[in-house]
Formats: C-alpha cells, sequence, structure tokens
C-alpha cells in the first residue's frame, strides 16, 4: 500500500484520496489502489481513510450462524477485476490452511461468518491506512484562484476529544448504510432493527420474559433469518412475522436474471434512458428486495406445519398485516398490528420488536456542506454521477468526489451490493490515475503560458 514517502507530488501532506468510511466497498479500493501502486510505484496513489467504528467490522449483528452468503465467493473483493492479486478469497482460504477443505464443500457460497473473517483478513493489511474510530465531521472545500483544488476532512475521535484535519484531492464516500425505521417508532430497549440482532437478543435472554412474545416485522432475507434465529433462541417464545404479504417471496438467483449482477450490465443500465431505468429496477426487483432464499422459505413453513401438527403453534405468520404502532413500557412493548385487507388492529403484548424493515442511503450532502451546494442535481433534485462514480459538479471544482452506494438511480441495483465491489474500485481508481494525469498536464500548460 502507498506509504507517506511513496508521494511525488509538490503538495508534501496533501494526500490523493480520502475515503470516509472503511466498510467492504472502500476496503476493496484500498486493494485496488495497493495492487496499483506495487505494480507502479513510481506513480504511486496515496490514501488515507477514516472509520468511526474502533475495528473492522460489516453487519456483526447478523452474522448469524449458518447463514451464508447470497453471492459467490468469486465475487470477492478482487477476483472480478484481478484474479491473480494475493487479495482473493482462494487466497485466504490458503493461507488459513483450508483451501481443500472448501473445495470439499463443493459451494460457491461460504457461511457469512467465513466471509466476514475474509473482509478481516484483507483490512489487517491496511492498518496504517485506514484510522478507526474517527467519525468525520465536515468537509471543507479550498480555494485556489477561484477554484476549489483540495479539501480539508475534518474529524473527531469517537467519544469526543482529538481533532484532526486532512488535506485531500479526491474524497470517496463509503459510510454504508443507515437503518431504515417505520414513521412514528423509535428505537429502543425492546425495539431493535435487526442489524442489532446479535447484541440485543442475548441481553433480551439474560431477563424474564414477561410476555413469552417477539414480534418480527418485514419480509426479506433478514427479517426471515431473524425468525429463524429467535424461534431457535428462544424455546419457550411465540415468535410473530408481521408481513404485509401473504408470505415470504423467494428470490430470484436464477442465471439469465442474474446477468442483472454483471459488470456489464453497470455499462448497460447507465446509458438507458430514464424509464429504461426504472423498468429495470422494477423488473428485476425481485432478485433482491424483500426476498428470501428457498430454502429459508420452505424450512420456515415445515416448521410452521409440524407445529399445527402438534397442537403448539409458537412460529406465527401474521400475513397480509402492518405494524401500525409501537408503545414502549417497563416490562415490554404493545405493538399495534393492522390488517392490509380489513383495516383491523390487533395489539400484541411482546417483550421485543426487531425491525427488520431495511436500509437506506444517507444524502452525502449534509456532510459535504458548502461543497455540496456545487453538486449537480436532476429534474428530481438527485445528484447526477458521472460514470467513474463521481459526482458531477459546477465548473469550479476540480476536487473529485466518488460514491460508494447511493448510485442505484444511475449505476442500478448493485449500487449497494458486493457483486461489483471488484470491478467498480478498479474503475475508481482508474478516474483517479486520469485525473491526475489532466491536472499535471493543465499544471505543465500553466506554466508554459507563464513562461511565454
Amino acid at each position: 500500500m502507498s506509504r507517506e514517502n511513496a508521494a511525488s507530488h509538490e503538495d508534501a501532506g496533501v494526500d490523493d484520496l480520502v475515503g470516509i468510511g472503511f466498510g467492504p466497498a472502500n476496503l476493496a479500493l484500498a486493494i485496488a489502489i495497493d495492487d496499483h501502486n506495487r505494480r507502479s510505484p513510481e506513480e504511486s496513489l496515496t490514501v488515507r481513510f477514516l472509520e468511526q467504528q474502533q475495528r473492522f467490522g460489516w453487519h456483526r449483528g447478523m452474522l448469524l450462524e449458518g447463514a451464508t452468503m447470497q453471492v459467490s465467493f468469486l465475487k470477492d473483493l478482487v477476483t472480478m477485476r484481478d484474479p491473480r492479486s494475493r487479495f482473493t478469497f482462494l487466497s485466504y482460504l490458503e493461507e488459513r490452511g483450508r483451501l481443500a477443505d472448501f473445495i470439499n464443500l463443493k459451494t460457491f457460497y461460504p457461511t457469512r461468518l467465513e466471509f466476514h473473517d475474509y473482509f478481516e483478513w484483507c483490512a489487517a493489511e491496511f492498518a496504517a491506512e485506514a484510522r478507526y474510530g474517527r467519525r468525520v465531521t465536515a468537509v471543507r472545500p479550498l480555494e485556489n484562484g477561484g477554484r476549489i483544488d483540495r479539501v480539508e476532512v475534518l474529524s473527531e475521535a469517537v467519544g469526543g476529544g482529538e481533532q484532526e484535519v486532512r488535506t485531500a484531492r479526491n474524497i470517496v464516500v463509503g459510510t454504508g448504510l443507515t437503518p431504515r425505521v417505520p414513521e412514528g417508532v423509535a428505537l429502543g430497549e425492546r425495539v431493535w432493527h435487526a442489524r442489532d440482532l446479535l447484541v440485543k437478543a442475548p441481553e433480551l435472554a439474560g431477563r424474564p420474559l414477561h410476555h413469552r412474545r417477539i414480534v418480527v416485522v418485514g419480509a426479506g432475507q433478514s427479517a426471515a433469518e431473524a425468525v429463524e434465529y429467535l424461534h431457535r433462541t428462544f424455546p419457550e417464545a411465540e415468535i410473530c412475522a408481521v408481513l404485509t404479504r401473504y408470505g415470504y417471496s423467494p428470490a430470484d438467483d436464477s442465471p439469465f436474471a442474474n446477468r442483472i449482477f454483471d459488470p456489464a450490465a453497470v455499462d448497460e443500465f447507465y446509458a438507458a434512458t430514464e424509464n429504461g431505468k426504472r423498468a429495470l429496477l422494477d423488473y428485476h426487483a425481485n432478485t433482491n428486495y424483500s426476498v428470501v432464499d428457498g430454502e429459508l422459505i420452505e424450512q420456515l413453513y415445515r416448521t410452521v406445519y409440524q407445529e399445527m401438527v402438534a397442537g403448539e403453534e409458537r412460529l406465527r405468520v401474521l400475513n397480509t398485516s402492518r405494524l401500525s404502532g409501537v408503545e414502549q413500557g417497563p416490562d415490554g412493548v404493545r405493538a399495534t398490528i393492522s390488517s392490509v385487507t380489513t383495516g383491523a388492529e390487533t395489539a400484541l403484548d411482546c417483550d421485543a420488536v426487531v425491525l427488520a424493515t431495511g436500509y437506506t442511503h444517507v444524502d452525502p450532502r449534509a456532510l459535504l456542506g458548502d461543497l455540496g451546494r456545487a453538486c449537480l442535481t436532476d429534474d428530481l433534485g438527485r445528484l447526477r454521477v458521472d460514470r467513474d462514480h463521481r459526482i458531477l459538479t459546477e465548473d469550479h471544482v476540480d476536487v473529485g468526489i466518488y460514491l460508494q452506494g447511493g448510485t442505484e438511480h444511475t449505476h442500478g441495483i448493485t449500487a449497494s451490493l458486493l457483486s461489483t465491489l471488484a470491478v467498480r474500485s478498479g474503475e475508481i481508481c482508474d478516474s483517479l490515475l486520469l485525473r491526475r494525469t489532466g491536472e499535471q498536464l493543465r499544471a505543465g500548460a500553466d506554466r508554459l503560458g507563464v513562461a511565454g
């Protein structure tokens, strides 16, 4: 990876790139830049990443035992870009001494726990470039002759205290997703988002269950996994799954449909008309949104049926229903469930409510401040993003502002998924190099103009 003495630019102490967030997306970018720097040390890029977590972590609250990835191990952080890289999942297995054993599993889908360990294995190589426990508080543009060619990235230690400022030519925003919570519902001791399942459930297990009931809201993979986990973990409790549908819908992972996740599909989506983009998202929503692995659906249905036969129904699926209210008390929660078909309401007293209600992106403009006002938008107020994942800005802005996610409207369904991280990181790295070359050419032309 690039080191402090690797910079060959005139501006000492200015990074080529500062990354905000260090999850899988920016980790893949760190690898792409490292691969470039090793191939071309004379053209090294200097980069730093600021991450508010105290160590690398990816959905730790949902690393359920036995839960598998929904993407092939070949869609790791690097293989689709460069299968010869030392950061492939297969290289990780070889170093861990499990390559032959994994091959004997005859699967493309490792457990989520193992893939997280692979991420940590990769992240350990970038201890010098990643600053953990730091929250970015602002991005401040720096003007030079009427142009914005640098930014200062301000951060503070999580919990307060130490302040730090880094200067960069480019930034990349990779802060990930934030939990989506139903309107009027507040998270609390007994109302959790699914992302905190493995943190909150053990705490609940250590207290008396007054109502012996847990409600799970949602129809996607995380919701189904939470239902299965809680049903297994709390054998004395009733688990109520609240779905607006008649049941869980299977994910379409058939070979032709999976082409929507191919790198080439990003090019096609980006070039499509606005109507074409909306149609593609509608056509293939069932590959990713509110869908569940078929085997898990069958497992849950078998459980429901077997309990019906036994006359002890502990797993209840409340279909065509939605959560319409939550009242938190000292000993539990009262969840109000409304029927989609009749509007009738039912109150369920329970020990916890788990919201597997998905995630949403945070608009980066709030963090960008004055720089955000120079970002261009479309007729719907959405950020305009170039094919290289860089926000289009007003002409006086030379700083590159790259996005890792939040670009579904321009780049398609894979914007927040792992499937194209490897290729996207290579595209961003190439863009940084091209922009630096252009900057050097402009600087040379300016010098010649002055000399003449």
